[in-house]
């Protein structure tokens, strides 16, 4: 309750900041009586306006003279405070990606439910006292209640008596009532339990990270290995170490997708006896409170997520692991945008942490990194075991071109067919969602768009509707023409996974075929069922996009046909070599992972590029060292720095006039160049206009600094919005 008399008998008062999950630009003032003792992290109600509202104390001053004339706190609440480090990495992290502190605040506190004591139920156990008279009933209820605790009506049911038999029995005090936390705490995992045999070259590695766990300092080391070298195993030792140096210590593994937390789940089981707290978007709310409070409360020792596990309130975090390092799904895009590998890095070097980056294809700024030393390099040069690494080639479509209609050459074909009569399996992939990307209009050729955004209409056959993939909008794929009213006008244009499919099941009318994308397996139920099936060899061919490149290990698993591999190299990005080197060396090493030896077909109609040249030859270093220097030469990331500026507003005019306006209030920073306003590759999402500068800079120059500066001196119209992106991956 709010102390409004506070000091009235004496009692001095604190004045107490507040920093509330708003995208408010700093905490605000209220004032406590001393007696209560608050204390920074603590987790508060306060009025904002006419408002009540959750906040956390970010700091309080003793004693205040002034406090008297502030507002005062409502209540204290119970949860475990935020601890210093959190407090530190919100501020850091605020001022980087030049958001409000409140904004990042509310990644921290994802579940004001944990504040509060975990809800109660009541089960039903044996008390050891034998009951007075003991029919065949009472003897049912009796073993079932030895068997597990459960509630009095579930007893019943499992016992086949009735609910009066249950209570006869908690009468005569054989039985007990017992009050059970719905949110029991987490079991511990087992150290006492050793891992996989590993080989000379694993066992090297996975000592030296341990060694560098041991010192409990800022430490960050690039786990570099190739496709199915055990990169994963080589990690888990140095969880077990970090695990191992307190009682309380904790260990967060990120991975790039959802798909892939459910994936990982039994590899982190078996080598320590319990699963991983889980942390991602799809856990259910139960979940997200119990894991919220047990992480705080630094019970929750062995934690696995997407990219916003990072933000939760770690007392005790000892190790961070990024697999996949290099995954584009790091960077978030919305709300606060942020790159979850460079924030872990931070976070770490606050707490004094060490951090391992993952990866068969670093980033360039990783590698570039540890190629300086500022990052330990550990390799892992070969695959476990007997395993090779497959053959790759690539198939020019200019010299080898599928039959007219079709996407899929004859040397992709006959390679699946191969495979399949050796019993082997094959993958398709093709990095594009639903039949095809774009529908028009034969007659008149009109092309369907999202109504409210400059984006096509993806055909999706299965569910037989048109869909944007930017904004989640849909409809069914139309009779006729909205255009010029042509009835069964529409043709498809261009492929997706369902129209290989198609095509895959003409030529192979009998294999088992099957589709791995998001639409196919939208849930973690969906993903391990289809990866069950996969590794137990009821699939024959395979078709995915990019979700199928990502840490899955199919034994039998062979014949790898990439079907469009120049996708990924259209339009302006800076790193599109990077990436499609990356994704298509990583959907290549699915094949041959165990003792059959794999091969890769990859299509393109751009064999000479330098890219391309590099995957066949599969000399990544080559590759890198090319990249770098062009990199270098421009000044750009990782020897330069980048960061977008969007504009944004529902009315075109209005978005030109404000971005103009914006681009003549820059400030001159040497070092700094400052490119646009221009309009946004994609000029409307959402019904809104979107114009776009980008900041090139020099390593020296402070980006962040430079643009809340910058974004400071310009007051615009309530109606437009000014998104800033430090290190933009995206450029659309």
């Amino acid at each position: 309750m709010a102390e409004e008399g506070a000091g009235d008998d004496g009692d001095t008062l604190d004045k107490v900041a507040v920093l509330f999950p708003l995208p408010l630009p700093e905490p605000f003032d209220y004032r406590a009586a001393s007696s209560l003792n608050v204390q920074p992290g603590q987790h508060v109600i306060a009025p904002i306006g006419s408002r009540l509202v959750r906040g956390v104390v970010w700091g309080v001053e003793r004693n205040h003279p002034g406090a008297a004339n502030l507002k005062a706190i409502e209540e204290v609440l119970p949860g475990t405070p935020v601890p210093e480090v959190s407090r530190a990495f919100v501020e850091w992290a605020a001022k980087y990606v030049v958001r409000p502190p409140g904004d990042l605040s509310r990644m921290v506190v994802r579940s004001p439910e944990a504040l509060f004591p975990p809800p109660t139920h009541t089960v039903i156990a044996p008390s050891g006292e034998p009951p007075p008279k003991l029919t065949d009933a009472r003897r049912r209820v009796m073993e079932e209640a030895a068997k597990e605790h459960v509630s009095a009506a579930e007893l019943a049911r499992r016992a086949e008596a009735s609910s009066a038999v249950v209570k006869g029995l908690v009468d005569c005090g054989a039985l007990v009532k017992l009050e059970i936390s719905e949110d029991p705490p987490f079991p511990n995992p087992d150290l006492a339990r050793t891992g996989k045999n590993l080989s000379a070259i694993q066992l090297a590695a996975a000592e030296e990270l341990c060694v560098s766990v041991r010192e409990h300092k800022f430490h960050v080391a690039l786990l570099d290995g190739v496709t199915g070298s055990g990169k994963t195993e080589v990690y888990l030792e140095a969880a077990a170490e970090a695990l191992k140096s307190a009682p309380n210590a904790q260990v967060l593994v990120l991975l790039p997708e959802i798909a892939l937390t459910q994936a990982a789940m039994s590899r982190f089981e078996a080598r320590f006896g319990v699963k991983p707290v889980e942390w991602h978007s799809a856990i259910q709310q139960k979940a997200r409170r119990r894991a919220w409070r047990e992480i705080a409360a630094g019970r929750a020792r062995l934690i696995v997520g997407a990219r916003s596990a990072l933000f939760l309130p770690y007392p005790n975090l000892r190790l961070i692991v990024i697999d996949e390092e290099h995954d584009p799904s790091y960077k978030q895009e919305e709300g606060v945008i942020y790159q979850a590998r460079d924030m872990a890095v931070a976070r770490a070097k606050l707490g004094d942490c060490m951090v391992v980056l993952a990866s068969a294809t670093p980033s360039l700024e990783t590698l570039v990194n540890a190629q300086a030393g500022r990052y330990a390099h550990v390799q892992l040069p070969s695959r476990h075991g007997t395993a090779e690494l497959p053959d790759v080639e690539l198939v020019d479509l200019k010299l080898d071109p599928p039959e007219k209609g079709r996407w899929l050459s004859p040397k992709l074909i006959t390679g699946a067919a191969q495979a399949l009569l050796r019993g082997e399996q094959s993958l398709f992939y093709m990095n594009r969602r639903g039949y095809a990307p774009l529908t028009l209009c034969r007659a008149c050729g009109h092309r369907m768009r999202s109504p409210d955004s400059d984006s096509w209409l993806v055909e999706h056959r299965y569910s037989g509707r048109l869909v944007c993939h930017l904004t989640g909008f849909s409809i069914p794929k139309p009779k006729e023409c909205p255009e010029c009213k042509a009835v069964d006008a529409f043709t498809s244009i261009g492929p997706g996974v369902e129209r290989i499919e198609e095509e895959v099941r003409d030529s192979f009318p009998n294999a088992r075929i099957e589709i791995f994308s998001s639409d196919t397996t939208p849930n973690g139920d969906a993903v391990r069922d289809l990866v069950a099936r996969m590794e137990n060899n009821e699939i024959d061919i395979l078709i995915g996009t990019q979700i199928v490149a990502k840490g899955h290990n199919f034994p039998n698993l062979t014949f790898v046909g990439v079907v469009d591999a120049d996708l990924g190299l259209k339009g302006g990005d800076l790193r599109a070599g990077e990436r499609t080197f990356q994704l298509v060396s990583q959907v290549a090493g699915r094949a041959g992972r165990h003792e059959k030896p794999g091969r890769a077909l990859i299509q393109t109609y751009a064999p000479h590029e330098p890219v391309m040249q590099a995957l066949a030859a599969q000399d990544r270093d080559a590759f890198f060292a090319a990249e770098v220097a062009e990199r270098e030469a421009a000044g750009m990331p990782p020897y330069g720095r980048l960061a977008a500026l969007i504009v944004s507003a529902p009315d075109e005019k209005l978005a030109a006039e404000a971005a103009k306006t914006l681009g003549e209030k820059a400030p001159h920073v040497e070092g700094l160049d400052l490119w646009g306003p221009a309009p946004a590759p994609l000029s409307v999402i959402r019904g809104m206009y979107r114009h776009r500068f980008l900041v090139r800079a020099n390593r020296g120059v402070d980006v962040s600094a430079f643009l809340a500066a910058w974004s400071a001196r310009v007051k615009l119209h309530s109606a437009v919005r000014v998104q800033i992106d430090v290190d933009p991956y995206s450029f659309l």
